[in-house]
């Protein structure tokens, strides 16, 4: 028995307000960055920092990166429809990959670059004191926006917009990095423009390479670390009627969870206590981690790890029933068949809602009948006064 237990979670109630709130920050961040990164070339290219030109290059990366969140927001956060019925947070990773993408070919150019230009002996004039101003305006201008724009991400629980604050977060240590380097250029150390400039291009690359494999990873369903399946496992196995828990398999889809488990219960219990059972494992693991949002549950009668899965080719209810009516001339109309499939076996209880009687079906000869099926495993027969 398999349940889906989210087709429809609470969360898509609010997607239009989250993307709403990731918009109006993203914006606010683009006007910032395309601000900054125009004062930091001009006032690179008039006062002599190369670090400061490729620190304003950075930014204008950022406003890039600031148009794709804009542009994959406002289709990430649709709710699931008959084509996506998981939701469309993919197209949320894919444009994280792209933006990584992005930085690390922004970054690769820029080092190589001032690599040549340090080699050639490029670097003649020390910068200016425009320069130390400009640098500590970003510094001042970025590290609000980065916490402002993290605290969004967070409260909508989105991991674009959270490389997105991130991504601002470094250009606020290359500004850092200017400052101090033009410091030094402007005490006789010249070459630390260009050095400053190297370093922020590998700063740059890097970031970007984190959020690129972050999101191959994600793409190619890399499931919860061990630390969190070991947790949930623990979980389910601490609910009551659960006997064993097995193949609890993860994958992420932007930053939520896709759960799937395999829940040994008693072979006796009904299909509603199973369900019931199952729901309660559901609840314990939301607790543990909020971002779940669908877990599918098999419940198994037996632990099919431990021996061979029991066989499709064991007889049919109705074929079960056919075979009864014959050793016991007819089934009384009332009579119910529970069935237990286990350990390639039938197990069968019957139950009459008759008095036992010398004319009532007697298990003994029912038993004798069944015996010759390779397929039977047991018989019990129960009676009861009709109500």
């Amino acid at each position: 028995m398999s349940e889906n237990t989210s087709s429809v979670h609470p969360r898509y109630h609010g997607l239009d307000k989250e993307r709403d709130a990731a918009t109006r920050v993203t914006v606010i961040g683009m006007i910032l960055d395309a601000a900054l990164g125009i004062i930091k070339c001009i006032v690179g290219a008039l006062f002599h920092s190369q670090a400061l030109i490729v620190d304003g290059i950075h930014s204008f990366t950022d406003v890039a990166s600031d148009l794709v969140v804009i542009a994959v927001m406002k289709v990430s956060r649709q709710a699931p429809d008959e084509n996506h019925p998981y939701g469309h947070q993919r197209i949320e990773t894919i444009g994280t990959m792209v933006l990584g993408s992005i930085l690390i070919a922004v970054g690769g150019a820029l080092a190589w670059d001032n690599i040549l230009r340090m080699l050639a002996g490029g670097v003649t004039e020390a910068p200016e004191w425009p320069v130390l101003a400009a640098a500590v305006v970003s510094v001042i201008g970025k590290e609000w926006i980065f916490r402002y724009t993290r605290h969004i991400g967070q409260l909508i629980r989105s991991d674009l917009i959270i490389a997105n604050a991130w991504h601002s977060r470094t250009d606020a240590f290359s500004s850092v990095i200017v400052v101090l380097s033009t410091v030094g250029a402007m005490l006789g150390y010249i070459w630390l423009d260009a050095l400053a400039a190297i370093i922020i291009a590998v700063i740059v690359g890097r970031i970007g390479w984190q959020f690129t494999w972050d999101s191959v990873r994600e793409l190619v369903d890399t499931g919860l670390s061990p630390e969190d399946t070991s947790m949930l496992t623990d979980t389910a196995m601490k609910t009551e009627g659960v006997r064993n828990v097995h193949e609890l398999r993860s994958r992420r889809m932007g930053h939520d969870i896709l759960l799937d488990i395999h829940l040994q219960v008693r072979p006796e219990i009904s299909v509603s206590e199973g369900h019931h059972i199952g729901m309660q494992v559901v609840e314990g693991m939301r607790k543990q981690l909020d971002n779940i949002r669908d877990i599918n549950f098999h419940i198994d009668a037996e632990n099919d790890e431990d021996a061979m899965p029991t066989s499709e080719r064991l007889p049919t209810r109705e074929e079960i029933r056919a075979l009864l009516a014959d050793y016991c001339d007819a089934l009384p109309p009332q009579s119910r068949i529970r069935l237990h499939y286990l350990r390639n076996k039938v197990h069968i209880e019957l139950m009459f809602e008759l008095p036992f009687s010398d004319s009532a079906p007697r298990a003994a000869d029912i038993e004798a009948a069944l015996s010759d099926y390779a397929w039977f495993g047991s018989l019990r027969v129960w009676y009861s006064a009709p109500h």
